[in-house]
């Protein structure tokens, strides 16, 4: 099996193409949602959105961060600025590759945690009379866990050219592709398939695509060899900048049209490095093929014996 090994120079590139893709979702968030929190027409909207029934923090969390212990220094609206401006503040270091392999790490699992808290009701059967998520909460934060792939790539990676850290920290003379390549595809396919497969389901996306396009574009980058699955990337790179047109309301103001497709430009810019640099072979369709083989001429090399 070929071992797919990517040198400093394109290290470097397709890192900062990462780092800029995901600092642009969080500096977009963090202004965004700081710009209602600290807005006297806004802020209590803010609050409340995030704390109902189809907001993003569910019972069990709101009862452990805003009551008993913690709730004596934590508030909902304390809590939700600290956050944003983190955020914000964050996304700008990444933007500027300042302390990247750090936060790319603690970003990675934080994203999980958006998944863990998001209020959902997915019991056959039952009446729902309150408005909330009625679709697996991986399913309606795919986003957010294919940014968290691109995290742990993003990591292993390093801070790329026109970096604060690549001044003080040498960047790796090579890494292997077909570990960090196979991460980042199946990051990456996870939104298409999900929006593919159960798009007509209550709040998962499908970028405004047909599902069967997303489904056989995010299937491709799974299983397709280097040559097909550069197609898919560039097919991927295409529906995000669909998406990004059919979300444009001259009606709203720029951070709002902004903040409506923020994660695509992370997976735009996740699809533009598959483009450029594949996704090496594991677990390609050929490469199971292959295992396959071995498999089967080991089994019978083992019952001669």
């Amino acid at each position: 099996m070929k071992n797919n090994t990517l040198q400093e120079s394109n290290i470097n590139l397709a890192a900062l193409l990462l780092r800029v893709g995901l600092a642009l979702v969080f500096i977009i968030g963090g202004t965004s949602k700081l710009s209602l929190l600290l807005g006297d027409a806004t802020h209590d909207g803010m609050v409340a959105n995030y704390m109902s029934t189809s907001g993003y923090i569910n019972s069990i969390f709101q009862e452990y961060l805003f009551t008993g212990m913690l709730g004596q220094f934590i508030t909902p609206s304390g809590f939700l600025t600290t956050l944003s401006t983190f955020e914000l503040v964050s996304g700008i270091a990444l933007l500027a590759g300042f302390l990247v392999k750090p936060l790319s790490l603690f970003y990675a699992f934080l994203l999980w945690t958006f998944v863990i808290a998001l209020p959902t009701m997915t019991v056959p059967g039952f009446e729902i009379e309150a408005k909330t998520y009625t679709s697996p909460a991986i399913f309606v934060q795919i986003r957010d866990i294919a940014l968290s792939g691109f995290m742990f790539v993003l990591f292993n990676l390093g801070a790329g050219s026109k970096s604060v850290d690549g001044r003080f920290i040498a960047s790796p003379t090579q890494v292997n592709w077909d570990n960090l390549g196979l991460l980042l595809r199946l990051s990456l396919a996870s939104s298409l398939i999900v929006g593919g497969f159960f798009g007509e389901f209550g709040k998962v996306g499908t970028f405004a695509t047909p599902q069967w396009l997303l489904a056989i574009t995010g299937l491709v980058l799974v299983f397709g060899s280097q040559r097909v699955l550069k197609i898919a990337a560039a097919i991927t790179m295409g529906i995000m900048l669909w998406y990004m047109v059919y979300k444009l309301n001259f009606d709203n103001s720029v951070i709002k049209n902004l903040n409506d497709f923020k994660r695509e430009f992370a997976l735009f810019t996740a699809g533009a490095v598959l483009v450029l640099f594949g996704g090496g072979d594991k677990f390609t369709f050929t490469d199971f093929i292959t295992r396959a083989k071995v498999t089967c001429k080991l089994y019978l090399i083992g019952v001669k014996n």
